[in-house]
């Protein structure tokens, strides 16, 4: 693989999918045309995926499903889209990826560690973000931003409990591997986190033109 991948993460309202496009259009500006996608999606196929999964159901979806489906539009979106964009030399950065499993399924369903890891393994063999963007804010703060926005998806009506999880779990991701991780502070409106993602911006370009 000879592009770079990028990873954004962080709890529902962190305003991740925002900050995103802030991010690439500067990257824009100063001559790189990055490839943005979604996980769970980023293909047709993948997508009617996404669709299953965040939508209610009458039917409980066990979390063993939720998992497995999680790999499956993964595996799709890697083969579709994400590989051969990078073999062809682009910047490529996904709304969410592997660590949003380890985060959702991982902390806040309760799925071991080293199931999920096994997954990661199978679909992605020795495939890893080059850098992955975390951005923070405490769940209260998350989930009020999350309720003002639209209606709330299968996994947005979850309980605190659960999202306190999938902080945690980002955070203590990003404290064990410190070089892959970058976490930005997102309480702030969005000219403070823009400024806060300037140093990262500034990381990609040069790592890009090397």
């Amino acid at each position: 693989m000879s592009g770079l991948f990028i990873t954004f993460e962080g709890p529902e309202g962190a305003g991740k999918s925002t900050n995103l496009q802030v991010f690439a259009k500067a990257l824009r500006a100063a001559g790189c045309e990055p490839l943005l996608t979604r996980e769970p999606g980023g293909t047709p196929v993948a997508e009617r995926i996404r669709e299953v999964l965040l939508s209610h159901h009458e039917e409980a979806m066990c979390a063993d499903t939720e998992l497995l489906l999680m790999f499956a539009a993964r595996a799709q979106h890697l083969d579709g889209l994400i590989k051969p964009a990078l073999a062809a030399g682009r910047v490529v950065i996904s709304d969410r990826f592997t660590d949003a499993t380890y985060a959702y399924q991982g902390g806040g369903r309760g799925i071991p560690v080293e199931r999920i890891a096994s997954l990661e393994t199978w679909v992605q063999g020795d495939l890893r973000p080059d850098l992955t963007v975390i951005f923070d804010v405490p769940v209260e703060v998350g989930m009020a931003r999350a309720r003002a926005r639209s209606e709330l998806d299968r996994f947005e009506i979850e309980q605190q409990s659960f999202f306190e999880a999938v902080r945690a779990t980002y955070l203590q991701r990003a404290a064990a591997e410190p070089t892959r991780y970058r976490v930005i502070d997102a309480r702030g409106d969005l000219e403070q986190v823009e400024a806060g993602m300037q140093p990262l911006i500034t990381e990609v370009l040069e790592r890009w033109h090397a």
